[in-house]
C-alpha cells in the first residue's frame, strides 16, 4: 500500500514537471494562436462586430457569390497544384543529387541555401528588374527574336508566381530531404542490391518508404507556404495585381483594409477547414504508405 502511494505521487509529481516545461508554450500558443482563431470563429457568425447579431451560415454562403473570393480562390488552388509537386518533386531529386559523388557538393550547398538568409524586399528588387516589361530577360529573350512579354500583367503571371515560390522553398525542402536520406539503413538498401535490385527498384520500395514522413512533412510546409505566398507579390505588385496573381492573402487583406470583419473571418476560418482536409488527406496517405515500413 505505502508503495502504491509512493508511485503515485512519483506519477503526480513528473506530471506537474512535464506540465510546468510544457505551460510557457502552451500560454504563448493560447495567446497568439488559439484564442484569436476562436474569436474569428466568433466573428464569422455575426453581422458585424458592433450589433453582433447571430447569421449562421450566411457569410460563409455570401463568399461563395463573391467574385473577388472566387478569383482569389481559383489563382491559389492553381498555383497550389502547379507549385507544390514542383517543389517536392525538385528537392528530393535536388536531396539524391547532392548526396551522390558530384563535385563542388558543398559550394553547392551554400547556394540553395543563400535564399533563407536575402531579406525579401531586396529579392523583390531583383525580381522586378527581371520580369518588369522590357526588363533583364525581355531583354535576353529579344536576342532570338522574341517579342517582349509583360510578365506581371499577363497569363504568364503563374510562371512568375512559381519561379519565386520555388526560389524560396527548394534549399530549405532539399535540407530536409537529406537529413532524412542520411537516415535510411545502410544495411537494407546492401540486401536489395546483393539480391539483384535495380535502382528503380530500391528508389520506390525502400528509399520513398522510409522517406514518407519526411515527404509528408515537406508537402506540408509547401502546401502552407504556398498559401502565404502574399509579401512577396504584394511588394512586387501591389494590392491589386494582374488577376490571375489575385491570391487569397490578397482577398484577406483588402478585406481587413475596407474594415468588413466578418467577410474576412468567414473567409479564413473557411480556408483553415481546407487546409485541415487536406493535410489530413496526407496523413492518412502517408500512414497507408509507410505502415509496413512502422512494422
Amino acid at each position: 500500500m505505502q508503495e502504491s502511494n509512493l508511485k503515485r505521487r512519483r506519477h503526480i509529481a513528473e506530471g506537474i514537471k512535464s506540465w510546468s516545461w510544457l505551460a510557457p508554450s502552451l500560454i504563448g500558443v493560447s495567446i497568439f494562436f488559439i484564442i484569436p482563431f476562436c474569436v474569428v470563429m466568433y466573428y464569422s457568425v455575426l453581422d458585424n462586430p458592433i450589433f453582433a447579431n447571430f447569421v449562421g451560415l450566411q457569410n460563409f454562403i455570401g463568399l461563395f457569390s463573391n467574385s473577388a473570393f472566387l478569383r482569389a480562390a481559383k489563382n491559389t488552388a492553381i498555383f497550389s497544384v502547379i507549385a507544390v509537386p514542383l517543389s517536392v518533386i525538385l528537392s528530393l531529386w535536388m536531396a539524391f543529387a547532392l548526396n551522390s559523388k558530384i563535385p563542388g557538393k558543398s559550394w553547392l550547398r551554400s547556394c540553395f541555401l543563400c535564399p533563407l538568409m536575402v531579406p525579401i524586399a531586396s529579392v523583390v528588387l531583383v525580381w522586378q528588374v527581371i520580369f518588369h516589361y522590357h526588363g533583364t530577360l525581355d531583354q535576353v529573350t529579344a536576342l532570338f527574336g522574341i517579342a517582349p512579354v509583360d510578365w506581371l500583367k499577363t497569363s504568364w503571371s503563374y510562371l512568375v508566381l512559381t519561379v519565386m515560390f520555388l526560389w524560396k522553398t527548394l534549399g530549405y525542402n532539399m535540407i530536409l530531404f537529406m537529413s532524412a536520406i542520411a537516415g535510411i539503413p545502410r544495411d537494407i538498401v546492401e540486401v536489395a542490391e546483393l539480391e539483384g535490385a535495380g535502382g528503380w527498384y530500391k528508389f520506390i520500395h525502400i528509399k520513398l518508404r522510409y522517406l514518407s514522413p519526411t515527404i509528408l512533412f515537406v508537402t506540408i510546409l509547401s502546401i502552407i507556404s504556398s498559401f502565404k505566398m502574399f509579401r512577396e507579390v504584394y511588394l512586387l505588385t501591389g494590392d491589386y495585381p494582374y488577376e490571375s496573381m489575385y491570391l487569397l492573402q490578397h482577398f484577406m487583406n483588402n478585406t481587413f483594409n475596407s474594415l468588413d470583419y466578418q467577410k474576412l473571418s468567414s473567409a479564413a476560418v473557411l480556408l483553415a477547414v481546407v487546409m485541415i482536409i487536406i493535410i489530413g488527406i496526407l496523413f492518412l496517405i502517408e500512414r497507408k504508405y509507410g505502415e509496413d515500413v512502422e512494422e
